[in-house]
């Protein structure tokens, strides 16, 4: 069996969409769909149930997602023990982050990484914060940066690195009257910029819920940096965490409103599964986060 084709098929199985994880595999669909057939071929059995709407693990499939995830796991932990001790660790990792974590808690942990292990090669991807944790568990990404979830998966280890507040902003310039009732927001007229999904919109929705507000929804946005821009711009008030103000370059068109009570922030931290957490590569990438081991 072709371990190449046993990594395309898990990454399937977990996903089911042929685009998406040829996208992510950085194959074309006909070579994935190739990939399958051989597999099918070789195992005798059909794997997936597809037609035009969607894609069904079959029970021979579930029985191979099982026995292969486990083969490579065990694949890779072999390569490794077969490595002599003193070799420099050598390999690529996937690292996922949004464009803000970039600039703030990435630089320093890359720094200390290089230095530690030089022949190891970083792909880092950056893009909505809201997808961190969906990109570990598809297998997209071997260690992401993200905000810890308020339910987190039992299959996900989480080391926190900062706590991060989580704010509502406003134009910096003078706001429409009606925003505003006896000096106080009027949280109910006031129009809002959210994150389309992710963890800051499920407090700020719990938040209002709390209070009892029925929101003025204006925009929903993928990406803390384009509500920091709409913002800016003067379309409404936006909740994003604290840091994005500091790093972002309309940063200075922007202003906290203090909301009471406050939100609960953000934990921010690095997530792995924790079935991969042994592997080598990414224990070097984890330890070096935590500010452990190394040289």
């Amino acid at each position: 069996m072709d371990l190449r084709n046993l990594e395309l098929f898990l990454h399937l199985a977990d996903s089911l969409h042929f685009g998406k994880s040829a996208d992510a595999m950085a194959v074309s669909p006909s070579t994935l769909s190739r990939a399958i057939q051989r597999l099918e071929q070789e195992t005798g059995c059909v794997l997936f149930e597809r037609d035009n709407r969607s894609v069904r693990l079959t029970p021979a499939g579930e029985k191979l997602r099982e026995f292969g995830g486990s083969l490579l796991q065990e694949w890779r932990r072999l390569k490794q023990e077969l490595r002599r001790s003193d070799e420099p660790l050598q390999g690529r990792l996937r690292v996922f982050c949004s464009v803000t974590a970039s600039y703030f808690l990435l630089p320093e942990v890359l720094e200390r990484f290089r230095r530690r292990y030089p022949q190891l090669e970083i792909k880092l991807e950056t893009g909505d914060p809201a997808l961190a944790v969906d990109k570990i568990l598809a297998d997209e990404a071997d260690l992401a940066i993200a905000a810890r979830p308020d339910a987190l998966s039992a299959k996900l280890e989480f080391a926190s690195l900062q706590q991060v507040p989580l704010v509502f902003i406003a134009p910096r310039s003078t706001p429409p009257a009606h925003w505003y009732h006896n000096g106080a927001p009027d949280w109910e007229r006031m129009p809002l910029i959210l994150s389309e999904q992710g963890l800051a919109r499920k407090r700020c929705d719990q938040w209002l819920r709390n209070k009892g507000i029925a929101p003025n929804i204006y925009a929903e946005v993928a990406g803390n940096e384009g509500i920091v821009a709409m913002v800016a711009l003067g379309f409404g008030v936006g909740l994003v965490p604290a840091a994005v103000i500091d790093h972002s370059p309309m940063g200075d068109k922007v202003r906290i409103v203090e909301p009471k009570p406050a939100l609960k922030p953000f934990d921010v931290g690095i997530a792995v599964l924790k079935k991969r957490l042994e592997e080598p590569l990414i224990r070097a990438f984890w330890d070096t986060a935590r500010g452990q081991g190394g040289r």
